[in-house]
């Protein structure tokens, strides 16, 4: 199963809501539960921040080894969170 990566900011309104889809899809789906989710600030973790092409927060990357894949960037509904998730669930 992959990795992924949420590039937020604590202050973001975007990325308070797309938390709160997160946690309502995992409460509502065990399965989303076993994806290993990195969140990653990018006031707090600049450098490696500035090492991945985005500009908008939220930001999704799917990790599967060598493999990283952005899967979204901006503001997120619940179902662009819920596709997100599915692509962690996938296989390559």
């Amino acid at each position: 199963m992959s990795k992924l990566l949420m590039f937020k900011l604590a202050n973001c309104p975007y990325c308070k809501r797309a938390l709160t889809f997160m946690n309502e899809l995992i409460k509502s789906d065990p399965k989303y539960a076993a994806i290993e989710i990195e969140m990653i600030d990018e006031r707090e973790q600049p450098k490696l921040a500035e090492s991945y092409d985005y500009y908008y927060v939220p930001t999704y990357y799917k990790v599967d080894g060598e493999k990283c894949e952005k899967l979204h960037e901006g503001a997120a509904s619940k179902e662009d969170v819920a596709r997100v998730l599915e692509s962690c669930l996938k296989e390559q």
